[in-house]
């Protein structure tokens, strides 16, 4: 049986959201008539099919055909997303209830059916010519809006399949879907035994910022053996999906596992490449360097892998109320311009965030766009440390820029996830630097650690998941892994990055099977030390002029997915395919170690 999951201040109590503006419930009847609306706005899509490549000739035909086709998919991807978002909503935060499951999983599927009816379309568009395209939007100008969209649909031609191909795999993506279902419904049942508690997944890797060594050891230990308990079927998992993307990318024709996604994200694989290369060969300068800095300091030759991120004393770590948070994360949001906290404001005045940690509910955090026409959803499991309000202040950060960007319509305020992790980094890094400024001299040195092992999780260990990832997908291509190859490839990958002053104890070699992005988006986790360093360079844009870069940052977030990371932050003279870019931010992570390393 589960221990209650404690508050940071069992007086205050943590909120959790309404989706009763979505839909009232699984039986809401609301749900079938925006099922039945999206279909028949699918229908009215699907009438128009064979007209787009019949209409080549006449660009001021195709040009309102066009404006026609992208108006009526967007109306029924805003009554599909609308349902889906519901239900993903709901479900995470009753993993533990099969009902939930259920109408999560039946909804997908139903979802994916009317979805694969339009499929002719995307298909259809991208059989036209560049110059054809060119022709229609000059002669229908009210179409030229739908320019970023179609820039980033053309994008994945050279990769499409035949319609009856792209159907079946429209089809079949439910039941790959239950994998994933697998996978999250394992994970939010995992319970780790430690001493006489239970603790959730989220409770447990919390443990390990305790401030005693014996708490965090336990913690870890159970975690571990709680994991691998669960390995089997982890590996599976992911052997499953990973076969399935071979075959996928295979017929795709993509020339590596991680291209789909640079193709989604906008980004080059070389400027991927770029940071990597970059953030790997700054390891010994920051990772390795501040681990055998923190050993030094607390007296040990060596950090267990469960003292990576613990506190530097013994004493408690100060801990946030929820109000305090709230007025933490607000003000400092204020500090950058008035209109970025205001528009944060709405989230705890509204019941537009879950923060409280609970059986079933699952681990991690997000902010939920739903779709353009409706606010966002903020998720976060609160435990009232640093590291919360820093999470609070990053899906808050989110849930901004996707307001701001809202007046586009859904299918143009979609982010890429390169610049999607913009405007959250940067709110946690405006949290900090409140933080910073208002600490007392004694609480610096552990503030500042705070911030460097930030980076260094976001960065270096996101650059170690991304390494990881390839090698594991490189690997799949000759046959399925077993629960301890991956564990060995894991603790390869995962001791470059963090070097001689981190022992990898016994139990950490299965601490891959709780990443979800492994599973959920295959190669997302990249964008992370993408998004990290490019905020880096924008911060220290803005402490060259604070005036001048407020109006520069709105543009950039109220452009949603329009322009690509090079076009957003040409304005800022930054140019991120240089791989002298990437090195610019790793050398910030440097110094904040080599200043930590004079405080200690």
């Amino acid at each position: 049986m589960n221990a209650p999951v404690k508050t940071p201040d069992a007086a205050e109590a943590l909120p959790e959201w309404r989706l009763d503006d979505l839909y009232a419930g699984r039986d809401d009847p609301r749900i079938e008539t925006d099922l039945v609306e999206a279909k028949r706005i699918n229908d009215a899509l699907v009438a128009l099919k064979g007209h787009f490549v019949a209409s080549r000739a006449d660009a001021a035909a195709l040009g309102a055909l066009i404006d026609r086709g992208v108006t009526l998919y967007e109306q029924a991807t805003n009554a599909l997303w609308s349902v889906g978002a519901y239900a993903t909503l709901a479900a995470s935060t009753a993993r533990d209830d099969p009902e939930w499951a259920r109408f999560e999983g039946d909804l997908r599927a139903r979802s994916s059916q009317i979805a694969a009816d339009s499929l002719f379309f995307t298909l259809e568009l991208n059989e036209l010519e560049d110059d054809e395209i060119t022709a229609a939007l000059a002669a229908h100008p009210a179409a030229v809006r739908w320019t970023p969209w179609l820039r980033r649909l053309r994008l994945s031609r050279p990769h499409e399949l035949s319609a009856d191909l792209e159907h079946l795999l429209v089809d079949r993506a439910p039941a790959v879907a239950n994998w994933t279902r697998l996978y999250d419904e394992t994970l939010a049942k995992l319970t780790a035994k430690v001493g006489r508690e239970y603790l959730t997944l989220p409770e447990a890797l919390n443990r390990m910022s305790d401030p005693s060594a014996a708490r965090r050891k336990a913690a870890a230990n159970g975690l571990a053996e709680a994991l691998h308990d669960r390995t089997p079927t982890m590996a599976l998992v992911m052997n499953t999906l990973a076969f399935e993307k071979q075959v996928e990318d295979r017929w795709r024709r993509y020339p590596d596992p991680a291209r789909s996604r640079h193709i989604a994200n906008e980004v080059d694989a070389e400027a991927v490449g770029a940071m990597a290369e970059a953030v790997t060969e700054s390891y010994a300068t920051t990772s390795h360097r501040y681990y055998a800095a923190k050993a030094k300091l607390m007296g040990r030759k060596t950090l267990d892998y469960w003292d990576r991120n613990a506190p530097l004393d013994a004493a408690a770590p100060k801990t946030y109320g929820w109000t305090e948070a709230q007025g933490v994360v607000l003000d400092s949001f204020s500090a950058l311009a008035p209109k970025f906290a205001d528009e944060a404001r709405a989230f705890f005045a509204q019941p537009w965030i879950d923060a409280r940690p609970r059986p079933g509910k699952q681990s991690g955090a997000y902010s939920h766009s739903v779709t353009s026409d409706r606010h966002p959803y903020v998720f976060l499991n609160y435990m009232g440390e640093r590291r919360d309000v820093l999470t609070l202040a990053h899906e808050l950060g989110h849930a901004v820029h996707q307001t701001m960007c809202a007046p586009l319509g859904t299918l143009l305020a979609d982010t890429p996830l390169t610049l999607a992790e913009t405007a959250s980094i940067f709110g946690e890094g405006l949290v900090f630097e409140r933080l910073l400024a208002e600490a007392a001299p004694a609480d610096r040195r552990a503030l500042l650690a705070g911030k460097i092992e930030d980076g260094l999780n976001t960065v270096v260990r996101q650059i170690a998941f991304h390494q990881f990832e390839t090698r594991f997908h490189d690997a799949r291509l000759h046959g399925e892994l077993s629960a301890d190859e991956i564990g060995d490839l894991w603790l390869e990958v995962m001791g470059e990055s963090l070097g001689p002053a981190v022992k990898l104890n016994g139990g950490y070699e299965h601490y891959w099977a709780y990443v979800s992005h492994f599973v959920h988006a295959p190669f997302y986790v990249y964008a992370y030390a993408f998004g990290d360093l490019l905020v880096r360079a924008l911060m220290e844009k803005r402490r060259e002029d604070p005036v001048a870069f407020v109006p520069l940052y709105e543009a950039l977030l109220a452009a949603g997915g329009t322009k690509t990371y090079v076009e957003a932050l040409a304005p800022f003279g930054l140019d991120p395919r240089q791989k002298a870019f990437w090195a610019a931010g790793c050398r910030d992570i440097e110094r904040l170690v080599a200043e930590f390393e004079s405080l200690t």
